[in-house]
């Protein structure tokens, strides 16, 4: 088996490279063709083997898809005021700002251990510079 990281011919069975004791059997991230929101419900383990550009584009959509729960959930509150909303309603919106905040930090965190840091925004430049470099590879 040959090793991802030094590429280093091992033997069939060994679970570590002798080389540089590197996990012969852990899947590497590989880009994905598609990322759609409904991927952040993914549990940790699995999210965590997407590729970094592909965390970045589900980041992007979570925290879009937050930023519409809170403007949501924000006119909710002010119409309260203004009609009678029940309560299951303004629970439903707070619930879903909440799954979304959670779900944005989870991707975040993944993010902070790869990269160091989590990006401020995440638009079409820092994707295709980030592109631009894999593709350089």
């Amino acid at each position: 088996m040959i090793c991802s990281y030094c590429g280093l011919e091992n033997i069939e069975y060994a679970e570590t490279c002798g080389f540089c004791d590197a996990p012969l059997k852990k899947q590497r991230p590989k880009m994905r063709e598609f990322v759609y929101l409904d991927q952040c419900k993914l549990p940790f383990d699995q999210l965590s083997l997407f590729h970094t550009y592909d965390l970045l584009i589900l980041l992007r959509l979570v925290r879009e898809e937050r930023s519409k729960c809170y403007y949501l959930m924000r006119g909710v509150q002010k119409g309260s005021e203004l009609i009678e909303i029940d309560s299951e309603t303004l629970g439903f919106a707070e619930n879903e700002y909440r799954r979304y905040t959670a779900r944005m930090r989870v991707i975040e965190g993944i993010l902070i251990d790869r990269m160091g840091y989590k990006p401020k925004r995440v638009d079409d430049k820092l994707l295709e510079s980030l592109r631009v470099k894999i593709e350089k590879g």
